[in-house]
């Protein structure tokens, strides 16, 4: 089919308010917008102001009232335990009433923050439907996260309750969630009273009495006397949930979701950007505990009253390369969405792409990428062994859906591989150099977007209005700071091709090589530290960590290495694939004190470089090089 994109697009320019109130009638209000845009309200203005809603009710309640009770909402399969569970829509709203109940019954109210610090289970989708329920702001805490991280965000969100489980699952391993939860709450300076533990059957813990309460006895006593829990009617510019994010200075950012936009701007990219009818079985194998899990394992999906998959698995290893494949099978998935990481480790292990032989994936239309850049070659592949469209598209965690893509349900663009394709309504996209001035066609420079930013993206940092607007629209007066580098060509296609600060990106989870920093320089042996993203075949990107030792030091270098490596495995935990530290014996700076981390880069990856004109010694570039041929790192 031809495309419509451009007309929709330019429908959309020609009267942004008027495409975001049609988009809006797909939704239900308790109350109608006052305003569509509100130019304002809160830092930039704000979407569908005077507006009342319920993002549960539009979830989980709309589906069961107009025929989908039936229907399976939520599948969640776990190759790593071997279970595989179904639950309805009105299994969902049964299971989601009772924990809201439970909320209830133990002080959460409208407006408390509620953390959500879970493996995938299917009970991590309930808490969040059940805080949104009775207005409860959530914040999902990636279970990979060590006591020190949670313990940060804990202070940061001041939490009244932690939802959490006994333990999570990996290859070959049990982590026990319960002590990590513990130190989080000893360490944190906010103290939270009272949590909620699911215990699983794979290591069950002890509950401290009078703090923690029984997941499976509370939720089943709620359940045993029928409770009902009205949705609770809050602002559309209530906040849904608070995600955190890498800060560059390490302390994490509070990306705020609004309910009434965030609503809007989903429903409208399930029909439109990913092509997807309600009813059908749409898959995001990514984690809850990252914006994808929120927007495409549980909001997208449900809004749009489709089937959504939760998988507790590995794209590799659980057991095999076809897993995948198998759970496109066996549940009739029509679109999957993933990072290309996973792609990268299945071709690894499987580079002739036998096991898509073995299963039936006649369902399956399409695939979606997104986390990090889709390399060619990654895309090629699938695109050879799937016989599907395979779609590269940019967002962010700030934005919460894709600023670019290829949009399936208007009728998709040529591809154009090494781009997302183009900017979706709600985004005018521009290229500025860094004095703000615009760029022509194919120029690399910063990647921003004009404001207002569309419904569904950030309003602002939590409690931190002025540190949004230094770190998003300072730099660029009347525009949104992307971080990325990049351009666009005469067709109007994005090329993003760097990050412009510190985040790296590991196998699709961005990670501020600054927080390691902090916590490499807390070993007493090291005096300074840096660390940069090298380039990684199947992650992506990997953190190298370099490090001065303090003078007078007699220790094995190599020693001190192994301890840092653990220190921030234990400080930052195993997202964060911190394997490789090396001690050298200096770091090339400016002459105003910068390290060149950019540079060392470059040397890293085998890229070319040229001498930085502000290098206080260009002969310590040198050394770093030596450095990483000796240990194999660079050729």
């Amino acid at each position: 089919m031809a495309s419509s994109y451009h007309e929709v697009y330019q429908g959309w320019k020609m009267d942004p308010q008027g495409f975001w109130k049609e988009a809006a009638a797909a939704i239900d209000w308790f109350t109608p917008a006052e305003k569509i845009f509100d130019p304002s309200h809160g830092v930039y203005g704000a979407w569908f102001t005077g507006a009342t809603c319920n993002t549960c009710y539009n979830c989980v309640d709309r589906h069961v009232e107009r025929g989908r009770k039936g229907q399976a909402a939520i599948i969640h399969d776990s190759p790593i335990t071997g279970k595989k569970r179904t639950i309805t829509y009105e299994e969902l709203l049964d299971e989601v009433q009772a924990l809201a109940h439970v909320l209830k019954e133990l002080g959460i109210e409208k407006g408390d923050r509620v953390i959500i610090y879970m493996p995938m289970v299917p009970e991590a989708a309930v808490a969040m439907l059940a805080c949104a329920r009775i207005g409860a702001i959530h914040s999902v805490v990636f279970g990979g996260f060590a006591a020190a991280e949670l313990a940060t965000r804990i202070d940061d969100s001041t939490p009244k309750l932690i939802i959490s489980a006994s333990c999570g699952i990996e290859p070959g391993r049990v982590i026990a969630y319960k002590p990590l939860l513990d130190k989080a709450i000893d360490l944190a300076r906010h103290k939270v009273t009272k949590t909620v533990i699911l215990q699983r059957e794979e290591l069950s813990c002890d509950l401290i009495e009078g703090r923690d309460f029984d997941y499976a006895t509370t939720v089943g006593e709620a359940k045993a006397i029928d409770v009902q829990v009205p949705c609770e009617p809050v602002a559309a510019t209530d906040p849904l949930y608070v995600l955190y994010t890498s800060g560059t200075t390490g302390q994490p950012k509070g990306v705020v979701r609004d309910n009434g936009g965030h609503m809007v701007a989903l429903k409208w990219s399930m029909q439109n950007l990913y092509g997807i009818e309600p009813g059908e079985v749409f898959w995001a194998a990514s984690d809850v505990g990252w914006v994808v899990g929120h927007s495409y394992i549980v909001y997208g999906p449900l809004l749009h009253g489709c089937t959504t998959i939760l998988f507790e698995g590995k794209p590799v290893g659980t057991p095999d390369a076809g897993t995948f494949w198998r759970v496109i099978s066996e549940h009739g998935v029509a679109a999957l969405f993933t990072a290309p990481t996973a792609f990268r480790a299945i071709k690894k292990e499987d580079p002739k792409g036998e096991f898509v032989g073995k299963y039936d994936m006649t369902t399956l239309r399409t695939l979606f990428l997104a986390g990090e850049r889709a390399d060619p070659d990654t895309i090629h592949w699938a695109e050879d062994k799937l016989k599907v469209p395979v779609i590269d598209h940019w967002w962010q965690t700030e934005t919460g859906w894709a600023i670019a893509g290829n949009p399936v349900g208007l009728g998709t663009l040529p591809v154009k591989y090494g781009s997302p394709t183009v900017a979706m309504p709600g985004y005018d996209m521009r290229v500025l150099d860094d004095a703000g001035h615009p760029l022509e066609p194919n120029q690399l420079g910063n990647i921003v977007v004009k404001l207002p930013l569309p419904p569904g993206c950030l309003p602002t940092l939590w409690h931190a209005d002025t540190r949004f607007k230094d770190a998003y629209l300072a730099e660029f007066p009347g525009y949104y700071k992307t971080a990325d580098a990049g351009f666009i060509d005469e067709d109007g296609y994005l090329y993003i091709m760097a990050r412009t600060d510190d985040i790296i990106n590991v196998a699709g989870h961005r990670l501020s090589t600054g927080a390691m920093e902090e916590v490499i320089a807390e070993h007493k042996d090291v005096a300074e530290c840096a660390v940069i993203g090298i380039a990684d075949k199947l992650k992506g990107q990997l953190p190298l960590g370099f490090l001065i030792l303090n003078s007078g030091v007699n220790r094995d270098p190599a020693e001190i290495e192994k301890e840092v490596v653990a220190l921030v495995r234990d400080k930052i935990g195993p997202v964060a694939a911190f394997k490789l530290a090396i001690a050298v014996k200096r770091l090339p700076k400016t002459r105003s004190g910068k390290i060149l981390r950019g540079t060392m880069q470059k040397i890293a990856d085998g890229e070319e470089w040229k001498m930085p004109a502000t290098i206080d010694d260009p002969a310590i570039l040198d050394e770093i090089g030596e450095t990483l041929k000796e240990r194999g790192i660079s050729d």
